[in-house]
């Protein structure tokens, strides 16, 4: 009974949600362009079974998701695991000792973009677009190793302590750098596949890690040092995503390279 009545809160949660987008697709059309929308039924159809699948979704990550989540945040930076007693005074903290949570921190960064719906959805328009050149995995690999990359030098610097804005002002020298090699048609999706990775799944388990992590870590403040992992999570799969490109590219010239010498060696004997 009790998981039915959070299932009703969550559903009422998502329809008032959900209710002003539909008001302003719905409004728009009937009284902007004003034309009837093709296939009304299926459409109405179908905003339903978006309402009750994200309350689905919201429910099944209360209930499991993210409680485990923190669960395992807490655990892998509790001193009890790092340095095998909790009554054990630090002075000095060493990075090298918290290597279970930068592992734990790149596979749930990976893992849950993996699972994150936007980011499927965005993977699927980019294959329609492009007529098959960019693949869904191809993309969802690409911008799912951005963020792992980003979530653990992001607990690094948590442990470490040094500060934020230094590693966001290099990324971003990165990616300006990036943007004059990549190719042009991977821009504009890079770019945005640096805001799709902060959706449902991502953020609740990467917050409670870096708010865990900068709890337990000596001298480190949560409001100061645990928040900032999002913006690791939405930099480094805008740099993968044109490196991916850019290998691809790079991989299509050698190819290109190899034939034109096969070519020349045929009409040379």
């Amino acid at each position: 009974m009790v998981a039915l009545q959070e299932f009703f809160l969550n559903l009422l949660a998502t329809l008032r949600d959900v209710l002003p987008i539909a008001a302003i697709i719905f409004g728009f059309q009937f009284l902007v362009i004003r034309r009837p929308i093709p296939n009304f039924r299926k459409v109405l159809i179908g905003f339903a079974l978006v309402i009750v699948g994200l309350a689905l979704f919201l429910q099944g990550l209360q209930q499991a998701l993210f409680p485990l989540g923190k669960l395992m945040a807490d655990q892998l930076t509790a001193p009890s695991f790092i340095y095998g007693t909790a009554q054990q005074l630090v002075e000095q903290v060493h990075w090298a000792d918290y290597y279970w949570v930068y592992l734990f921190a790149a596979a749930i960064g990976f893992s849950t973009t993996i699972a994150e719906p936007s980011l499927l959805a965005v993977a699927i328009k980019a294959r329609d677009v492009s007529g098959g050149v960019i693949t869904i995995w191809g993309l969802r690999i690409a911008v799912a190793l951005g963020v792992a990359i980003g979530i653990a030098l992001g607990t690094f610097r948590i442990v470490t302590g040094t500060p934020l804005h230094y590693y966001i002002i290099t990324g971003y020298i990165v990616v300006i750098i990036q943007t004059f090699y990549a190719p042009r048609m991977i821009i504009p999706l890079a770019y945005d596949s640096g805001g799709v990775t902060t959706s449902t799944v991502t953020v609740p388990l990467v917050a409670a890690l870096g708010l865990g992590l900068a709890a337990t870590v000596p001298d480190r403040s949560p409001l100061i040092d645990g928040f900032g992992l999002i913006a690791f999570a939405s930099l480094f799969p805008i740099m993968t995503v044109m490196g991916y490109a850019q290998l691809g590219q790079w991989l299509r010239y050698r190819q290109q390279c190899k034939l034109k010498q096969k070519v020349e060696a045929h009409v040379n004997t």
